[in-house]
C-alpha cells in the first residue's frame, strides 16, 4: 500500500467496512514527468484546496532562474527537479499554463534565512496516495506530511530540534501576479490574501484567492518581510538592497508584490507542529469559517484517513477485475486524475465568486470552476455522464449560472474569469451531449437559449466565435481576414461540431427548423476539403487555396497556418459527427482506412494532442477493419501509459488524456460528443462493473467482461448482449445504461 501510514493501515483494519482497495492502486506520481501536468500533493475528489510540494522555483545550480517562464512549467512539482521552496496550497492538475501554485509553506531550521533561492533544499523518502504527501527535507532533517480538505490544507512538521521557523510565502507561485496582502493576526494566526490571473498571459481580469492560517502551537517569535528593490550602490540604505528584509513583531497589514510572513520556534527533538490553511474566493471571513467547519483541531491522520475514504468512494464507482497490478494502477490513477477538475469553488455558506465581475452569488449546491473545454468535451464530459452523472448534472448547471451572470457559456473558465484560451465552441456539444444521454436536472430552455446565442451573430459581436459571419456566409472562414483569429480550419472545425450538436438537441426538442439549419451548417467543413492532397486545407477570401501547404507542417505543437496545435494530418479526419462523409471524400472504405493507418504509420498520429484523440477508433467504421482498432487503440495504451512518472503522454488537460484510457481499457469510447453511440474495442480487464446511478439510468450496473482463448487474445472474435450474439462495432448509451452485460470473447489474431 503506497505510502499507507502505520496509523492509517490501522484505522483500515479497523474499519472492515471501507475496504481501502481501490485507492491502493492510484501512484500520483503518474503524469508528473513529461509535462503530464499532474501533481502529487494531496486533494480531494473536485477539492478546492490542494497541498503539494513546489519545486519549480529554481533550478539548482543556475542562480536564480525562475523555471515557470524559462521552461514553461504550468505545474507545481515536475518529478525530475528536486529541489523544494514549499508546500502549495492552490494547485492546477493537468493544465498548459501557469497559474495558481501558491499560498506556499516551508519549514527550517538554523538562522532564519527568507530568501528562497537560499532556504530551499533537496528531499527524499516521498510517499504519496490520494490524500496524503510527505518528504523528507535534507537540509533541516525535518520529515513533512500535508493532507487537505475540500477548503483548506494541514502540513505536520516534525524537527530535529532546535531553532525552527515556519515560513509563509505569498511571492513564489505559479501565476502571473506576485501582488498579495498578508496581517499577522496573533503567534497563531494569519490572514490575507493573493492575487491569481492572467492565465495563458492573457489579459483577463484578476482575482484574490483569500486565506486563514492557523497554527498548532505560539510562535516564540514572528513576523512579515518584503523583497526590497534593487538600489543603487551610490545609496546610503544598501543593506537590504535586492533582499528580503524582516519586519520583527509586525501585526499591521503588509501589501505589495512578494511579500511573506515567518513563525520562529524553539523545538524540542522530534516535536511536530500542525499548520491548517483554510482558503475562498470571496473573502477572508469565509476562509476562516471554511476552516473552522472542515478542520476544527489540529489531526493530519483522521484528516488524511477522510480524504482517502472520500477518494475510495468515488474509485469504487467503477470495479475491474483481472489484469495485471501495473494495468489496474495506470487505470484508477487515470479515474483519479478525471475526478479532480472540474471543482468546487462555493464557500461552505454558499458564497462563490460570479462569473466575469467582482460581485457575489450564493449556492445551495456545488459551483464548479475550471473548466478546460476544448480538451474536456471531447471524452472527460461524456465519462462522468456514465458514471458519475449526478456530478455531470452539477457541472452544466455551474455553465449555465456563468451564463447568466455573464451573458454567454464558458469556453476556458477558470475561477470565475473567462480566459478565452483555445478556440471553438466547446460548452455547446457538452451541454447537448448531457441532456441527450438523459441528463435533464437543468433548465433546458436556458440552455438552448443560451447554445443559440453563442452560435449566432450579435449586435455586439459574438465572443464566443470569431468569425462567425464569414463562417455562415461563405462556409468556411478565409485566411487573413480576422486579426486574432487562430487556425482558421481547426475553429471552422469546431464550429461544425457545435452546430451538429445543436441540430441533435433542436431534434430533441422537436424544433425541425433549427435541427435542419444547423444540421446543414455542421457540413461545411467539406469547403476545406482539398481533392488534390486528400486534406482539409485552408482558403482564402477568393475561395483560392492557401499556398504553399505543407500538411506535414505544424507537428510537435509548432505553429502552423490554418490550425490550431497540430497539423493537417491530425485534422484530416477530425469531423466525428461524420466520419461517413469524410469517407466518401477520400474516395471510399479502403482509401480511408489506408489513409488512417498511414497517418499512424507515418507517425503522424500525436497521442497527446486533442483534435486526434478518436482516430484509433474510426477503423470501426469500415466494415473488415475493426481489428485496426483492436490493435492500435492497445498498441497506443502499451506505448504511452505506463506505472511511472512519465505514464501520460503529455498534458492531461484536466483529465482529458487520463479520461481517453479509462475508457479504452474498459472497451468502450464515445467517438463524437452528441452521438450517443459508443465505439467498441477490446477490454483489457476481465470484468469492469459500473455502478449505475439510478436516478438517472434504469439499470443498477453495467457490466463488460472479456473472455480470453489465450493471455495474449486481444481481438474481438464475438460479441454477446445480455444473452444474445451482437454484431456491431457500435453500442447506444441506452443499451448500456439500461443496465447491460456485455460480453467479448476475445483471440490471438485477427483472422
Amino acid at each position: 500500500m503506497k505510502g499507507l501510514s502505520i496509523y492509517l493501515f490501522i484505522l483500515a483494519l479497523a474499519s472492515p467496512a471501507i475496504a481501502q482497495d481501490y485507492t491502493d492502486y492510484v501512484n500520483p506520481f503518474i503524469g508528473t514527468s513529461n509535462y503530464g501536468a499532474t501533481h502529487p500533493g494531496a486533494v480531494l475528489p473536485a477539492g478546492m484546496a490542494s497541498v503539494t510540494p513546489f519545486n519549480v522555483a529554481y533550478k539548482k545550480g543556475q542562480g536564480n532562474v525562475f523555471e515557470k517562464d524559462s521552461e514553461w512549467h504550468s505545474r507545481s512539482y515536475v518529478h525530475e527537479n528536486n529541489f523544494l521552496t514549499g508546500f502549495s496550497h492552490v494547485n492546477l492538475s493537468g493544465v498548459g499554463c501557469p497559474e495558481l501554485g501558491s499560498i506556499l509553506l516551508m519549514p527550517t531550521t538554523g538562522a532564519l534565512e527568507l530568501d528562497p533561492e537560499k532556504y530551499g533544499t533537496t528531499y527524499s523518502k516521498e510517499q504519496a496516495y490520494p490524500g496524503y504527501y510527505s518528504n523528507h527535507l535534507n537540509k533541516y532533517n525535518i520529515k513533512s506530511e500535508v493532507s487537505a480538505t475540500m477548503r483548506s490544507g494541514i502540513s505536520r512538521y516534525t524537527f530535529p530540534g532546535g531553532e525552527a521557523h515556519i515560513l509563509l510565502n505569498l511571492g513564489l507561485g505559479l501565476t502571473n501576479e506576485t501582488g498579495a496582502m498578508l496581517k499577522i493576526v496573533s503567534d497563531t494566526e494569519i490572514e490575507g490574501y493573493k492575487l491569481i490571473g492572467t492565465f495563458c498571459y492573457n489579459p483577463e481580469d484578476v482575482r484574490p484567492v483569500y486565506f486563514v492560517a492557523k497554527f498548532s502551537k505560539p510562535a516564540s517569535n514572528y513576523g512579515a518581510w518584503k523583497k526590497m528593490p534593487e538600489y543603487s550602490a551610490e545609496a546610503t540604505w544598501t543593506k537590504y538592497s535586492g533582499k528580503y528584509k524582516p519586519y520583527y513583531q509586525y501585526r499591521n497589514e503588509m501589501a505589495g508584490d512578494n511579500i511573506g510572513a515567518f513563525f520562529t520556534y524553539d523545538s524540542r527533538k522530534g516535536e511536530t507542529i500542525e499548520v491548517k490553511i483554510g482558503i475562498s474566493y470571496v473573502s477572508i471571513e469565509n476562509a476562516r469559517e471554511n476552516l473552522k467547519k472542515e478542520q476544527p483541531g489540529f489531526n493530519l491522520d483522521q484528516t488524511a484517513y477522510k480524504a482517502q475514504t472520500a477518494w475510495e468512494q468515488r474509485l469504487k464507482r467503477i470495479e475491474v477485475q483481472g489484469g495485471t497490478h501495473e494495468e489496474k494502477t495506470i487505470f484508477y490513477t487515470a479515474l483519479y486524475h478525471t475526478l479532480i477538475h472540474p471543482n468546487i469553488i462555493q464557500d461552505v455558506n454558499g458564497d462563490y465568486p460570479l462569473m466575469g465581475t467582482h460581485g457575489t452569488g450564493n449556492t445551495k449546491g456545488n459551483r464548479y470552476t475550471v473548466f478546460s473545454l476544448w480538451d474536456t468535451y471531447r471524452n472527460l464530459h461524456p465519462l462522468l455522464s456514465l458514471a458519475y452523472p449526478e456530478l455531470q448534472s452539477d457541472l452544466v448547471n455551474s455553465m449555465l449560472g456563468m451564463y447568466e451572470e455573464s451573458g454567454w457559456l464558458p469556453k476556458w473558465e477558470l475561477m470565475g474569469m473567462e480566459t478565452e484560451v483555445m478556440v471553438g465552441d466547446p460548452a455547446t456539444p457538452v451541454i447537448a451531449d448531457t441532456y441527450l444521454r438523459g441528463i435533464r436536472d437543468f433548465d433546458i430552455n436556458l440552455a438552448y437559449e443560451a447554445i443559440k446565442k453563442s452560435a449566432m451573430p450579435q449586435k455586439d459581436g459574438n465572443k464566443l466565435r470569431p468569425g462567425l459571419e464569414k463562417y455562415i456566409e461563405l462556409g468556411y472562414i478565409p485566411e487573413n481576414t480576422y486579426d486574432g483569429l487562430w487556425g482558421t480550419v481547426s475553429t471552422s472545425l469546431e464550429y461544425n461540431i457545435a452546430d451538429w450538436n445543436i441540430a441533435q438537441l433542436a431534434k430533441a426538442l422537436n424544433k425541425d427548423k433549427d435541427y435542419k439549419y444547423f444540421s446543414k451548417r455542421a457540413l461545411s467543413y467539406r469547403n476545406y476539403f482539398d481533392k488534390s492532397t486528400g486534406m482539409l486545407r485552408p482558403r482564402m477570401k477568393d475561395g483560392s487555396w492557401l499556398t504553399p501547404f505543407d500538411p506535414q507542417a505544424g507537428a510537435n505543437f509548432e505553429p502552423v497556418i490554418g490550425f490550431v496545435e497540430g497539423n493537417a494530418w491530425q485534422y484530416r479526419f477530425y469531423v466525428p459527427h461524420d466520419i461517413p462523409g469524410i469517407i466518401k471524400l477520400v474516395g471510399g472504405d479502403r482509401p480511408f482506412s489506408r489513409a488512417l493507418q498511414t497517418c499512424f504509420d507515418e507517425n503522424n498520429y500525436d497521442m497527446a494532442n486533442e483534435p486526434d484523440i478518436t482516430y484509433p477508433f474510426l477503423f470501426n467504421y469500415v466494415k473488415g477493419e475493426e481489428w485496426r482498432t483492436q490493435q492500435k487503440v492497445r498498441e497506443l495504451i502499451q506505448k504511452y501509459y505506463t506505472n511511472a512518472p512519465e505514464g501520460i503522454p503529455g498534458n492531461d488537460d484536466t483529465g482529458t488524456l487520463s479520461a481517453w484510457l479509462v475508457f479504452s481499457m474498459m472497451g468502450i469510447y464515445p467517438h463524437c460528443p452528441g452521438d450517443m453511440t459508443y465505439a467498441l474495442t477490446s477490454p483489457v480487464f476481465d470484468l469492469v462493473t459500473i455502478h449505475l446511478n439510478d436516478k438517472y439510468y434504469k439499470g443498477k450496473t453495467l457490466m463488460i467482461k472479456a473472455e480470453k482463448s489465450s493471455s495474449d487474445a486481444l481481438y474481438i472474435d464475438e460479441m454477446i448482449l445480455n444473452g444474445k450474439p451482437f454484431n456491431k462495432y457500435f453500442i447506444s448509451h441506452q443499451e448500456l445504461t439500461n443496465g447491460a452485460n456485455l460480453t467479448f470473447k476475445l483471440k490471438a489474431n485477427h483472422q
